[in-house]
Protein backbone atom coordinates (compact mmCIF):
# COMPACT_ATOMS: atom_id res chain seq x y z
CA UNK A 1 0.00 0.00 0.00
CA UNK A 2 1.35 3.23 -1.15
CA UNK A 3 2.02 5.98 1.77
CA UNK A 4 -0.35 8.70 2.27
CA UNK A 5 1.45 12.24 1.58
CA UNK A 6 1.63 14.93 4.11
CA UNK A 7 3.88 18.36 4.17
CA UNK A 8 4.42 17.19 7.97
CA UNK A 9 4.68 13.90 9.90
CA UNK A 10 4.30 15.19 14.15
CA UNK A 11 4.57 11.97 16.34
CA UNK A 12 2.65 12.56 19.64
CA UNK A 13 -0.70 14.26 20.68
CA UNK A 14 0.90 15.44 23.93
CA UNK A 15 0.31 19.53 24.27
CA UNK A 16 3.31 20.14 22.28
CA UNK A 17 2.34 17.98 18.94
CA UNK A 18 -0.91 19.59 18.67
CA UNK A 19 0.25 23.16 19.35
CA UNK A 20 2.72 22.16 16.85
CA UNK A 21 0.42 21.32 13.97
CA UNK A 22 -2.07 24.21 14.30
CA UNK A 23 0.90 26.37 14.34
CA UNK A 24 2.19 24.06 10.93
CA UNK A 25 -1.51 24.11 9.17
CA UNK A 26 -1.09 26.64 7.98
CA UNK A 27 1.57 26.38 5.80
CA UNK A 28 0.70 22.77 4.57
CA UNK A 29 -1.01 19.49 5.75
CA UNK A 30 0.10 17.86 8.97
CA UNK A 31 -0.23 14.56 9.74
CA UNK A 32 -0.34 14.28 13.63
CA UNK A 33 0.17 10.42 14.82
CA UNK A 34 -0.52 9.39 18.50
CA UNK A 35 -0.02 6.17 19.67
CA UNK A 36 -2.81 6.27 22.03
CA UNK A 37 -6.63 6.34 21.90
CA UNK A 38 -6.90 10.02 22.78
CA UNK A 39 -4.72 12.84 22.73
CA UNK A 40 -2.51 13.98 26.42
CA UNK A 41 -3.04 10.37 27.30
CA UNK A 42 0.57 10.86 29.25
CA UNK A 43 2.29 13.35 30.84
CA UNK A 44 0.16 16.66 29.66
CA UNK A 45 -3.06 15.04 30.67
CA UNK A 46 -1.34 14.84 34.40
CA UNK A 47 -0.02 17.72 35.20
CA UNK A 48 -0.63 20.05 38.41
CA UNK A 49 -1.50 22.58 35.16
CA UNK A 50 -0.54 25.81 36.71
CA UNK A 51 1.47 28.48 34.84
CA UNK A 52 4.02 29.88 37.20
CA UNK A 53 7.65 31.37 37.77
CA UNK A 54 9.02 29.16 40.41
CA UNK A 55 10.28 26.60 38.12
CA UNK A 56 12.94 26.23 35.70
CA UNK A 57 15.75 28.38 34.52
CA UNK A 58 15.72 31.96 32.60
CA UNK A 59 14.89 30.59 29.67
CA UNK A 60 12.05 28.40 30.57
CA UNK A 61 10.85 31.47 32.55
CA UNK A 62 10.83 33.57 29.29
CA UNK A 63 9.13 31.26 27.25
CA UNK A 64 6.70 30.89 30.27
CA UNK A 65 5.92 34.80 30.32
CA UNK A 66 6.24 34.32 26.41
CA UNK A 67 2.97 32.32 26.54
CA UNK A 68 0.84 33.87 29.01
CA UNK A 69 -0.64 36.12 26.64
CA UNK A 70 -2.09 33.63 24.70
CA UNK A 71 -3.96 31.80 27.79
CA UNK A 72 -5.25 34.93 28.55
CA UNK A 73 -6.09 36.04 25.04
CA UNK A 74 -6.79 33.07 22.91
CA UNK A 75 -7.40 33.46 19.09
CA UNK A 76 -11.10 34.03 18.17
CA UNK A 77 -13.00 30.82 18.51
CA UNK A 78 -9.83 28.92 19.87
CA UNK A 79 -12.36 27.28 23.09
CA UNK A 80 -15.54 27.39 24.11
CA UNK A 81 -14.02 27.43 27.53
CA UNK A 82 -11.22 30.29 29.55
CA UNK A 83 -7.87 28.56 29.26
CA UNK A 84 -6.57 29.66 32.72
CA UNK A 85 -8.23 31.74 35.70
CA UNK A 86 -5.86 33.74 38.27
CA UNK A 87 -4.63 32.07 41.13
CA UNK A 88 -1.65 32.86 43.59
CA UNK A 89 1.64 30.97 44.05
CA UNK A 90 3.14 30.64 47.12
CA UNK A 91 6.73 29.79 48.38
CA UNK A 92 7.50 28.86 51.39
CA UNK A 93 10.60 27.90 53.33
CA UNK A 94 11.98 26.50 56.68
CA UNK A 95 15.74 28.04 57.78
CA UNK A 96 17.29 25.32 55.82
CA UNK A 97 15.33 26.92 52.99
CA UNK A 98 16.12 30.57 53.11
CA UNK A 99 18.88 30.33 50.72
CA UNK A 100 16.82 28.83 47.61
CA UNK A 101 13.75 31.18 48.83
CA UNK A 102 16.48 33.96 48.54
CA UNK A 103 17.15 32.96 45.01
CA UNK A 104 13.61 33.17 43.91
CA UNK A 105 13.06 36.54 45.07
CA UNK A 106 16.16 37.77 43.09
CA UNK A 107 14.81 36.12 40.09
CA UNK A 108 11.56 36.00 39.49
CA UNK A 109 10.46 39.68 39.16
CA UNK A 110 12.64 39.96 36.10
CA UNK A 111 9.78 38.58 34.62
CA UNK A 112 6.85 39.48 36.48
CA UNK A 113 5.77 42.38 38.96
CA UNK A 114 3.45 40.18 40.93
CA UNK A 115 6.47 39.30 43.65
CA UNK A 116 6.49 39.71 47.08
CA UNK A 117 7.63 38.44 50.50
CA UNK A 118 5.10 36.88 52.89
CA UNK A 119 5.41 36.71 56.37
CA UNK A 120 4.49 33.80 58.73
CA UNK A 121 1.11 35.81 59.84
CA UNK A 122 0.54 36.51 56.16
CA UNK A 123 1.10 33.00 55.26
CA UNK A 124 -1.58 31.81 57.57
CA UNK A 125 -3.84 34.24 56.68
CA UNK A 126 -3.29 32.18 52.66
CA UNK A 127 -3.48 29.12 53.90
CA UNK A 128 -4.24 28.16 57.58
CA UNK A 129 -3.27 25.00 57.73
CA UNK A 130 0.68 25.45 56.85
CA UNK A 131 2.71 24.90 59.99
CA UNK A 132 4.87 28.11 60.90
CA UNK A 133 7.34 29.48 63.49
CA UNK A 134 10.37 27.68 64.71
CA UNK A 135 11.35 24.08 62.79
CA UNK A 136 8.87 25.08 60.46
CA UNK A 137 7.71 27.43 57.59
CA UNK A 138 9.87 31.08 58.86
CA UNK A 139 9.03 32.59 55.37
CA UNK A 140 7.47 32.59 51.99
CA UNK A 141 7.14 35.13 48.64
CA UNK A 142 3.92 34.99 46.59
CA UNK A 143 3.49 35.01 42.87
CA UNK A 144 0.05 36.83 42.63
CA UNK A 145 0.36 36.65 38.78
CA UNK A 146 0.17 32.90 38.64
CA UNK A 147 -2.82 31.01 36.92
CA UNK A 148 -4.29 27.87 36.44
CA UNK A 149 -4.29 26.16 33.19
CA UNK A 150 -7.49 23.94 31.50
CA UNK A 151 -4.93 20.90 29.76
CA UNK A 152 -8.59 19.83 28.46
CA UNK A 153 -9.04 22.90 26.53
CA UNK A 154 -6.12 23.64 25.60
CA UNK A 155 -5.01 20.27 23.71
CA UNK A 156 -9.14 20.52 21.95
CA UNK A 157 -8.45 24.15 20.70
CA UNK A 158 -5.34 22.88 19.32
CA UNK A 159 -6.54 20.29 17.63
CA UNK A 160 -9.30 21.30 16.44
CA UNK A 161 -7.85 24.43 14.64
CA UNK A 162 -5.41 22.45 13.38
CA UNK A 163 -7.72 19.97 11.78
CA UNK A 164 -10.09 23.03 10.76
CA UNK A 165 -6.57 24.69 8.40
CA UNK A 166 -6.75 20.58 7.06
CA UNK A 167 -4.59 18.64 9.42
CA UNK A 168 -5.13 15.52 9.82
CA UNK A 169 -5.18 14.08 13.61
CA UNK A 170 -5.13 10.91 14.01
CA UNK A 171 -5.36 8.23 17.27
CA UNK A 172 -4.28 4.63 17.74
CA UNK A 173 -1.43 4.90 15.66
CA UNK A 174 1.81 3.55 17.36
CA UNK A 175 5.00 4.44 15.29
CA UNK A 176 6.72 0.76 14.59
CA UNK A 177 9.54 2.00 12.04
CA UNK A 178 10.95 5.28 10.40
CA UNK A 179 12.91 5.76 7.55
CA UNK A 180 14.44 8.37 5.93
CA UNK A 181 13.47 7.89 1.87
CA UNK A 182 14.47 10.06 -1.02
CA UNK A 183 13.95 13.61 0.45
CA UNK A 184 11.86 12.59 3.41
CA UNK A 185 10.17 10.80 5.80
CA UNK A 186 8.29 7.79 6.18
CA UNK A 187 6.41 6.38 8.79
CA UNK A 188 4.80 3.12 9.52
CA UNK A 189 2.56 2.18 12.14
CA UNK A 190 1.62 -1.00 13.99
CA UNK A 191 -1.41 -1.03 12.12
CA UNK A 192 0.43 -1.16 8.48
CA UNK A 193 -0.88 2.17 7.54
CA UNK A 194 1.85 4.34 5.92
CA UNK A 195 2.76 8.17 5.99
CA UNK A 196 5.54 10.23 4.01
CA UNK A 197 6.83 14.00 4.64
CA UNK A 198 9.64 16.21 4.19
CA UNK A 199 9.60 16.88 7.82
CA UNK A 200 8.99 14.98 10.69
CA UNK A 201 8.40 16.59 14.04
CA UNK A 202 9.50 14.27 17.04
CA UNK A 203 7.28 14.99 19.98
CA UNK A 204 6.88 11.78 20.98
CA UNK A 205 7.22 13.09 25.00
CA UNK A 206 9.07 10.41 26.82
CA UNK A 207 9.79 8.06 23.67
CA UNK A 208 11.63 10.38 21.60
CA UNK A 209 14.83 8.99 21.92
CA UNK A 210 13.16 5.84 20.83
CA UNK A 211 11.92 7.28 18.06
CA UNK A 212 15.09 9.02 16.88
CA UNK A 213 16.09 5.10 17.31
CA UNK A 214 14.12 4.35 14.85
CA UNK A 215 15.33 6.84 12.37
CA UNK A 216 19.00 6.04 12.69
CA UNK A 217 19.09 9.65 14.45
CA UNK A 218 21.28 10.77 17.07
CA UNK A 219 18.96 10.51 20.12
CA UNK A 220 18.83 13.94 22.85
CA UNK A 221 19.74 11.96 25.97
CA UNK A 222 16.33 12.26 27.42
CA UNK A 223 15.83 11.13 31.08
CA UNK A 224 12.17 10.44 32.18
CA UNK A 225 11.73 11.17 35.59
CA UNK A 226 8.14 10.03 37.52
CA UNK A 227 6.46 12.05 39.72
CA UNK A 228 3.79 11.10 41.80
CA UNK A 229 0.39 13.08 42.93
CA UNK A 230 -2.40 12.08 45.53
CA UNK A 231 -6.05 13.69 45.65
CA UNK A 232 -7.67 13.56 49.81
CA UNK A 233 -10.52 15.76 51.02
CA UNK A 234 -10.01 18.16 53.29
CA UNK A 235 -12.03 18.57 56.84
CA UNK A 236 -15.64 18.97 55.53
CA UNK A 237 -16.38 22.58 57.48
CA UNK A 238 -12.59 23.78 55.57
CA UNK A 239 -13.22 25.70 52.09
CA UNK A 240 -10.13 25.40 50.38
CA UNK A 241 -11.09 26.78 47.43
CA UNK A 242 -9.26 30.55 47.62
CA UNK A 243 -5.88 28.30 48.78
CA UNK A 244 -3.01 29.26 46.67
CA UNK A 245 -0.83 26.62 44.90
CA UNK A 246 1.86 26.22 47.90
CA UNK A 247 5.63 24.56 47.08
CA UNK A 248 8.39 24.49 49.14
CA UNK A 249 11.90 26.73 47.59
CA UNK A 250 13.18 23.32 47.36
CA UNK A 251 11.52 20.83 45.66
CA UNK A 252 9.98 18.66 48.88
CA UNK A 253 6.39 19.44 48.76
CA UNK A 254 3.40 21.07 47.10
CA UNK A 255 -0.40 20.96 47.31
CA UNK A 256 -3.31 23.05 45.73
CA UNK A 257 -7.09 22.66 45.78
CA UNK A 258 -8.36 20.68 42.87
CA UNK A 259 -11.90 20.45 42.34
CA UNK A 260 -12.97 20.01 45.68
CA UNK A 261 -10.67 18.29 46.87
CA UNK A 262 -6.73 18.55 47.68
CA UNK A 263 -3.57 17.83 45.31
CA UNK A 264 -0.10 17.00 47.19
CA UNK A 265 2.76 15.52 45.70
CA UNK A 266 6.33 15.17 47.61
CA UNK A 267 7.90 16.21 43.79
CA UNK A 268 9.56 13.36 43.89
CA UNK A 269 11.82 12.51 40.48
CA UNK A 270 12.25 8.66 40.17
CA UNK A 271 14.46 7.68 37.27
CA UNK A 272 11.67 5.68 34.90
CA UNK A 273 11.93 4.09 31.35
CA UNK A 274 9.29 5.80 29.05
CA UNK A 275 6.06 3.88 30.01
CA UNK A 276 2.56 4.64 31.36
CA UNK A 277 3.72 5.92 34.13
CA UNK A 278 1.63 4.12 37.45
CA UNK A 279 2.35 5.50 41.30
CA UNK A 280 3.66 3.44 43.54
CA UNK A 281 3.15 2.45 47.17
CA UNK A 282 6.15 4.16 48.60
CA UNK A 283 5.58 7.46 47.14
CA UNK A 284 1.86 7.78 47.40
CA UNK A 285 3.08 7.17 51.07
CA UNK A 286 5.57 9.93 51.23
CA UNK A 287 3.46 12.36 49.32
CA UNK A 288 0.67 11.86 52.28
CA UNK A 289 3.70 12.35 54.46
CA UNK A 290 4.67 15.18 53.29
CA UNK A 291 1.43 17.05 53.87
CA UNK A 292 1.29 15.76 57.27
CA UNK A 293 4.82 17.40 57.88
CA UNK A 294 3.68 20.70 56.46
CA UNK A 295 0.58 20.88 57.12
CA UNK A 296 -1.76 20.41 60.15
CA UNK A 297 -3.93 17.81 58.24
CA UNK A 298 -4.21 14.55 57.95
CA UNK A 299 -4.24 12.51 55.33
CA UNK A 300 -6.74 9.73 56.50
CA UNK A 301 -7.56 8.34 52.71
CA UNK A 302 -6.21 8.50 49.66
CA UNK A 303 -9.43 9.13 47.47
CA UNK A 304 -7.28 9.09 43.76
CA UNK A 305 -3.62 8.71 43.15
CA UNK A 306 -1.38 9.35 39.76
CA UNK A 307 1.87 9.52 38.42
CA UNK A 308 3.13 11.01 35.10
CA UNK A 309 6.47 11.40 33.20
CA UNK A 310 8.37 14.53 33.24
CA UNK A 311 11.32 14.09 30.25
CA UNK A 312 13.90 16.58 30.52
CA UNK A 313 17.51 17.19 28.73
CA UNK A 314 20.73 17.24 30.26
CA UNK A 315 20.27 21.57 30.99
CA UNK A 316 16.41 20.66 31.68
CA UNK A 317 15.64 23.66 28.73
CA UNK A 318 12.73 22.82 26.09
CA UNK A 319 14.61 21.29 22.87
CA UNK A 320 13.20 22.37 19.41
CA UNK A 321 15.36 22.23 16.21
CA UNK A 322 16.26 20.21 13.04
CA UNK A 323 18.64 17.13 14.03
CA UNK A 324 22.08 18.42 13.09
CA UNK A 325 22.41 14.72 11.56
CA UNK A 326 19.37 13.72 9.60
CA UNK A 327 17.77 16.99 7.33
CA UNK A 328 13.99 17.24 7.87
CA UNK A 329 14.09 15.22 11.33
CA UNK A 330 12.70 17.82 13.91
CA UNK A 331 13.18 17.83 17.57
CA UNK A 332 10.19 19.28 19.98
CA UNK A 333 11.05 17.10 23.62
CA UNK A 334 12.46 17.91 26.67
CA UNK A 335 9.45 19.74 27.66
CA UNK A 336 9.98 18.46 31.53
CA UNK A 337 6.93 19.86 33.54
CA UNK A 338 6.73 23.17 31.36
CA UNK A 339 5.34 22.10 28.38
CA UNK A 340 1.53 23.62 29.25
CA UNK A 341 3.19 26.75 30.50
CA UNK A 342 5.78 26.93 27.59
CA UNK A 343 3.22 25.33 24.68
CA UNK A 344 2.38 28.48 22.84
CA UNK A 345 6.13 29.50 22.87
CA UNK A 346 6.86 26.96 21.67
CA UNK A 347 4.75 26.21 18.87
CA UNK A 348 5.90 29.65 17.36
CA UNK A 349 9.51 28.57 17.61
CA UNK A 350 8.35 25.56 15.77
CA UNK A 351 6.89 27.58 13.19
CA UNK A 352 9.29 29.81 12.47
CA UNK A 353 12.03 27.36 12.58
CA UNK A 354 10.38 24.52 10.38
CA UNK A 355 9.30 27.71 7.59
CA UNK A 356 12.50 29.71 7.81
CA UNK A 357 10.07 32.44 9.44
CA UNK A 358 11.66 34.80 12.02
CA UNK A 359 12.38 34.53 14.90
CA UNK A 360 9.32 35.44 17.76
CA UNK A 361 9.25 39.05 18.08
CA UNK A 362 9.91 39.30 21.99
CA UNK A 363 12.12 36.20 23.04
CA UNK A 364 15.25 36.97 22.53
CA UNK A 365 14.87 39.86 25.06
CA UNK A 366 13.36 37.57 27.42
CA UNK A 367 16.23 35.49 26.99
CA UNK A 368 15.07 32.74 24.50
CA UNK A 369 17.65 32.28 21.75
CA UNK A 370 17.84 29.65 18.73
CA UNK A 371 21.10 28.47 20.71
CA UNK A 372 19.45 27.92 23.81
CA UNK A 373 16.62 26.09 22.57
CA UNK A 374 18.55 24.08 19.48
CA UNK A 375 19.51 20.55 19.79
CA UNK A 376 23.10 21.38 18.99
CA UNK A 377 23.92 22.40 22.07
CA UNK A 378 23.39 19.35 23.83
CA UNK A 379 25.79 17.18 21.36
CA UNK A 380 28.44 19.37 21.77
CA UNK A 381 28.34 19.15 25.77
CA UNK A 382 28.43 15.45 25.40
CA UNK A 383 31.32 15.70 22.41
Amino acid sequence: MAARTADFIVIGGGIAGVSAACKLARHGKPVLLEAEEALSYHSTGRSAALSHYGIGNRTVRGLTVFSRRFFERPPEGFSDAPLCRPTKALFVAREEMMEALEQLFREMPRFTSTIKRTTEAEIQALCPVLKTGSDAIVAGVMDAGAVRLDPEALVQGFARSAKAAGAEVLTGRRVAAVERQGDGWTVRTEDGDSFSAPILINAAGAWADQIAELAGVRPLGLFPLRRTLIFFDPPPDMDTRDWPFVKTAVDDFYMQHDAGRLMSSPVDEVASDACDAQPEEYDVALAASKVEEYTTLEVRRVANRMAGLRSFVADRVPTAGFAPDAPGFFWLAGQGGYGLQTAPAMAEIVEALVTGGEWPSGLAALGVTREKIGPQRLFSQKS
